[in-house]
């Protein structure tokens, strides 16, 4: 994320029970048990190319391929495509399709099937900013599909594969409308049922081109109160989930009752200001605000300690981290900021999705904080799809959010701060920001690349454009009867692996 928060309104209120033909769920066989796991939220919807919810995603990992896929060290591997050449000027990508892979209606996918996912992800707002300089993607034969670029383009596989937004769809799925309710993929599990305000059933798919799982099923159910859900995971009711009390994940990890395991991620917090409302376009305002909060007491109170605090995008752990930190809490400067500004009795409505139980204790700390340069903070906590609906709308001051499970730098920068980002929420604007990742965007050379992107780095920190809090860890906690799952840094949830011991 995969990571990406919502920006799709949420279909799920209309629904009660949705199911697919029988003749679309994966056959009898096998075993395993059906793993239930218990996720913070309701996803909006179930249409890769639309949702950006990490809830959505949850589900969708599991139910959609990509052409190649990040393995657990984050490098890019085969997956529906199962080899590639790039020619010589590195314009032309030309990958080789799994021979027998197949719907989960039975129907074979074919290379027309990837062009037909290609053309709808391009003209998607979501995504389609990671494609400028793809110019065609063709199917000479059913087994082929031949990516063709403007430009050599060294983040295309991780375009291609960094998360389930990239999914390969079928064309029928998508014009049915069935997609957002009922998808049927190529993955691992095969949708089943989903029951409005309880729970989302996926069975076992046993011509899955990797294998067939081990479990029966995967039965996600919606547990917004994390300790309700960690409740759930103690008496037994459901195996997994990354929805704990966050006071009491380091105790937890000593627990003999359930196995608690985090990593660290390459997921930020942040808080943006509107640029298009007064007083916010006036970047001194904003970096008042980056003055005037205390991170190390953000990252206490949100997750007790379990995150690293960083001033820009990338974590320390990555090779593209840019140690850079301008802001230190500074309360003389931050009024200083606010007067030059002329801005007195400052009134800020702070929007926070309300199941992100870490997003509201960081706002609360926020708002005390800047109370004490005179500044009042409303939190406003909303649901995720009324959240989304007023973000989209420019209805909000200031909000405060996560982006999960970037890969490439490019993730972390190009779609949030270019002036023409799917995900500027904020209007931000800088020609020279723009320029700089459009230039990283087609340089081939790694240590010329990254200095590109250090140099929008800069310049976005230096106008609170997003001005970030920290890098959290990934932490889930499991039944001890879990077997065969792996933590991911980039937290995509697979179950394909997993296994229930008796």
């Amino acid at each position: 994320m995969r990571a990406r928060r919502s920006l799709a309104l949420s279909l799920a209120a209309s629904m009660s029970i949705i199911s697919v033909p029988a003749a679309t769920l994966a056959q009898d066989g096998g075993s395993g048990g059906t793993l239930v796991a218990a996720i913070s939220a309701e996803p909006d919807q179930l249409d890769p190319h639309v949702t950006s919810a990490y809830v959505s995603f949850q589900v969708l990992e599991n139910v959609f391929d990509t052409l190649v896929e990040p393995d657990e060290n984050l490098e890019m591997v085969p997956a529906l495509a199962e080899s590639w050449e790039i020619s010589d000027d590195g314009l032309t990508y030309t990958f080789d399709l799994r021979d027998g892979v197949t719907w989960h209606d039975g129907t074979p996918l074919t290379a027309n099937d990837v062009v037909y996912s290609y053309g709808r992800i391009r003209d998607s707002a979501s995504n389609g900013w990671r494609f400028g300089t793809l110019t065609d993607v063709t199917a000479p034969d059913d087994d082929t599909v031949v990516f063709t670029l403007s430009a050599p383009t060294p983040n295309l596989l991780a375009s291609l594969g960094a998360y389930k937004g990239l999914a390969i769809v079928q064309q029928a799925n998508v014009e049915s409308g069935d997609i957002t309710t009922a998808p049927i993929g190529t993955g691992p599990f095969s949708f089943s049922e989903w029951t409005s305000g309880d729970s989302i059933e996926l069975v076992r798919n046993d011509a899955y081109w990797g294998g067939a799982p081990n479990l029966d099923g995967v039965t996600y159910r919606f547990i917004p109160d994390a300790t309700v859900a960690l409740t759930n995971l103690q008496a037994g009711e459901v195996q997994w989930t990354d929805n704990l009390p966050a006071q009491q994940v380091n105790s937890l990890k000593d627990s003999s009752d359930i196995t608690v395991e985090s990593v660290p991620s390459n997921d930020y917090y942040y808080f943006a200001a509107n640029e298009n409302r007064d007083p916010y376009s006036d970047a001194r305002v904003r970096q008042a605000l980056a003055w005037a909060i205390d991170r190390d007491a953000i990252v206490q109170a949100a997750l007790f300690g379990n995150a690293t605090v960083n001033q820009t995008a990338i974590p320390e752990t990555s090779g593209w981290y840019f140690d850079y930190a301008p802001y230190s809490r500074d309360l003389d400067m931050a009024q200083s900021l606010l007067d030059e500004a002329g801005v007195e009795d400052l009134q800020i409505d702070l929007m926070v999705v309300s199941s992100d139980n870490q997003a509201v204790t960081a706002a609360q700390v926020i708002a005390a904080n800047l109370a004490e340069i005179g500044v009042t903070v409303n939190i406003r906590q909303l649901d995720s799809s009324t959240w989304i609906a007023d973000q989209g709308a420019g209805n909000f001051d200031i909000f405060l959010w996560s982006w999960i499970g970037n890969l490439d730098p490019s993730d972390f920068y190009y779609a949030q701060h270019h002036t023409d980002g799917g995900f500027n929420a904020q209007g931000y604007s800088n020609p020279d920001v723009d320029a700089a990742l459009d230039a990283a965007g087609t340089e081939t050379d790694h240590d010329a690349r990254k200095a590109l992107y250090d140099e929008a780095a800069k310049m976005i920190v230096d106008d609170a454009s997003y001005v970030y809090l920290y890098n959290p860890e990934i932490v889930q906690g499991f039944s001890p009867n879990v077997e065969g799952y792996t933590v991911r840094g980039d937290a995509a949830i697979r179950f394909d692996d997993a296994s229930l011991s008796q």
